[in-house]
């Protein structure tokens, strides 16, 4: 069964690409959105993000904030900002953040591959986020968000990139968060065929970010086929939008956590019970508690008195340790350690994907957010943890399993806009 096919592209013109180029539309609140887009009408927030668009006072769920990301990709095409390749086409994305740099294949992965377990998850959905890119897929016939995918790297497919990579790109910018961005067209038919056959020969694809968007897409493609008197398998809807990085360029960071409250403990209580399951060492700063390897956490607690914070070292002690199946791919990463250790049995959060207790703070943002989040008084601790590996990300999905909600921050995100999947 195929894995992924050209497909004929929807994008900008050379002339707006840095202008349309935007934030993937789950990274950005409402408001932070609005920021972004008022100032530019370009900006792919206004067909990713359509809410930016639309009053204030109607859910970003309402079925007008959908009609309105239809109306402005409809604008989009008739200026001649978004124009479509005649024929099928492979495209490949370099993104470079600081000294990291990652090269990915854009292409179209098979909906029946992902639905038989040839292109594999890690994470479940949450109904309504799966919900909203159903809407949002449905209302413009269109996938916008790329869904970011990794496979096991081969030398092959990395020599058939780096030839296209040293040809003249069709974009090439920095984005103002300081990531450079340069895309290319495959024109040379041979190269397409050979990369086409090269990544169609790998056992497996792995979904690394963009569990919501891949679900929606199978869902979206059920919804059609249905619509579809005539449906013979061969239509766009078949396929999702994807780019593909071997896993050897994958950076990922770490997924920290806020904690509401301490389920009615003390500080001091909370201290003396996780130290049955850590070594707990009282440190100066957030450096001196970032997380250096797997197994050791940062933890922030606010001080009642003086409303600000204090850092912890943990490090899980032997006799903890010696508790786990370091052959589970899940029960030995550091979230499900967190969770065994803190969260079930001294917090009482049992599921984070619904607790309102608990919240996330992606790596990006450094342990200062997480001070600045506890110090505001809002929450009460805050837990740095170490990135999980891409190896560890794969494993799970091997096995079959899913990772506690959360586990992985990759960066750089993939710019929207750049390119879209447009479903005939």
């Amino acid at each position: 069964m195929k894995l992924i096919k050209p497909f004929r592209g929807l994008r900008p013109t050379r002339e707006f690409a840095s202008r349309v180029a935007s934030h993937p539309y789950d990274v950005l609140n409402r408001e932070e959105a609005y920021a972004l887009a008022k100032d530019n009408p370009y900006s792919f927030l206004h067909i990713n993000k359509p809410e930016v668009d639309v009053d204030a006072s109607v859910s970003v769920y309402d079925q007008q904030v959908y009609d309105k990301g239809r109306e402005n990709l409809d604008r989009f095409v008739s200026e001649g900002i978004l124009q479509r390749d005649e024929t099928e086409r492979l495209y490949v994305y370099r993104q470079v953040m600081g000294d990291h740099s990652q090269v990915g294949l854009v292409a179209a992965a098979s909906v029946a591959a992902y639905e038989q377990g040839l292109i594999k998850k890690h994470e479940f959905t949450r109904p309504d986020k799966e919900d909203d890119r159903v809407n949002h897929m449905d209302a413009l016939s269109a996938q916008v968000g790329p869904v970011f995918v990794t496979y096991k790297a081969e030398a092959a497919i990395d020599e058939l990139i780096a030839g296209i990579t040293a040809q003249q790109p069709e974009y090439d910018f920095a984005a103002e968060d300081g990531t450079h961005h340069t895309f290319w067209v495959v024109g040379d038919e041979s190269v397409a065929q050979a990369l086409h056959d090269a990544v169609n020969e790998l056992d497996c694809l792995y979904v690394a970010d963009g569990h919501h968007r891949s679900a929606a897409a199978s869902r979206v493609q059920a919804l059609y086929e249905e619509r579809n008197s005539a449906h013979n398998g061969e239509e766009a809807y078949n396929w999702f939008l994807t780019v593909l990085f071997p896993h050897n360029q994958m950076q990922i960071l770490d997924y920290n956590r806020i904690i509401k409250e301490l389920n009615g403990l003390s500080n001091e209580q909370f201290l003396a019970a996780i130290a049955d399951d850590f070594d707990v060492e009282l440190v100066d700063d957030a450096a001196a508690a970032k997380p250096v390897e797997p197994q050791q956490f940062g933890l922030y607690l606010r001080e009642e008195e003086s409303g600000s914070g204090q850092w912890y070292r943990l490090q899980a002690n032997a006799e903890f340790l010696s508790r786990l199946d370091v052959n589970d791919p899940v029960q030995s990463l550091d979230v499900s350690i967190m969770q065994e250790a803190m969260l079930t049995p001294l917090l009482g959060i049992e599921d984070q994907r619904t607790d309102k207790r608990i919240d996330f703070v992606g790596g990006i943002r450094g342990l200062e957010e997480l001070e600045k989040r506890v110090d505001s008084g809002e929450w009460q601790a805050a837990v740095a943890l170490y990135p999980t590996s891409v190896e560890s990300l794969m494993a799970v999905a091997d096995a079959n399993e899913v990772m506690p909600p959360k586990s992985t921050w990759f960066e750089p995100k993939l710019k929207s806009g750049l390119i879209i999947h447009v479903l005939d």
